[in-house]
């Protein structure tokens, strides 16, 4: 079946935020990112070329109904990428997950306004690799669905719950669990005695945690410097989190 002229204008737009959230789509691009995500969400669609269809039939008739064929330059028009792929899948946004109502005894990662996509798709990758199957994000922390955050996941969206919630609300609702924010006033990571449950807060990429979110921090960390006189001005937030919970795990 061939992509209409009309979904392709649907799916053209879900680059945008607005559009993704009118239309409770989003887009997965390139093979290896359809695959890892195939499953995890409800399909919409597959679109791709003829070629491509061609050499993966066997995927193909598991979505028979879903694969719709599409020329280069209608890919082109739907892509965000710069250099678009030969298929791109369609998911359903799911319902904002139940992830805030049940806690059990485990690390749960809270992110503070991250703006860069690419940092937010590392930094879920990250959590799932060090077995953080939660994150709570700031309504104001860029969109998981983001072309560039789905592609940045490698599938670990599969493993890996995101919600966005008021980052007070869910700390005041928990009040049971440690807070642990990574700030430039903290103590040392490496000399602290760390748990296996609680909230670990990361921040924006320039400005670090809200005020409001720092007020709430019981334990601020800190990862410092290997020498005392870096002149480096601070880690990219999703190096952070990778040392963070590399700490938490090992400790």
């Amino acid at each position: 079946m061939e992509l209409s002229k009309t979904k392709a204008a649907v799916y053209a737009s879900l680059s945008s935020k607005k559009m993704r959230r009118k239309h409770g789509l989003f887009l997965a691009e390139g093979e290896k990112c359809v695959v890892d995500t195939l499953g995890a969400f409800e399909l919409e669609s597959i679109v791709a070329t003829r070629d491509w269809i061609a050499t993966h039939l066997d995927l193909c008739r598991d979505w028979e109904n879903r694969v719709l064929e599409a020329s280069d330059t209608l890919l082109k028009k739907i892509s965000t990428l710069s250099n678009a792929s030969e298929v791109i899948a369609v998911f359903h946004i799911p319902e904002q997950n139940k992830i805030l109502e049940n806690f059990n005894d485990e690390l749960i990662l809270l992110l503070d306004g991250i703006q860069d996509p690419g940092n937010l798709g590392t930094i879920v990758r990250t959590a799932d690799w060090f077995g953080v199957d939660k994150v709570i994000a700031s309504e104001d922390t860029v969109d998981i669905y983001n072309p560039k955050a789905i592609q940045a996941t490698m599938g670990s969206l599969k493993r890996v719950k995101v919600c966005y919630a008021d980052l007070c609300s869910v700390i005041n609702c928990h009040q049971s669990f440690p807070v642990y924010g990574m700030m430039l006033e903290g103590n040392d990571i490496f000399k602290t005695t760390l748990g296996q449950a609680g909230f670990i807060v990361m921040g924006n990429e320039g400005n670090g945690l809200s005020e409001d979110v720092r007020s709430l921090v019981d334990h601020p960390l800190l990862i410092p410097p290997y020498r005392d006189d870096s002149h480096g001005e601070s880690l990219n937030v999703a190096i952070a989190t990778a040392i963070t919970l590399s700490t938490f795990r090992n400790h």
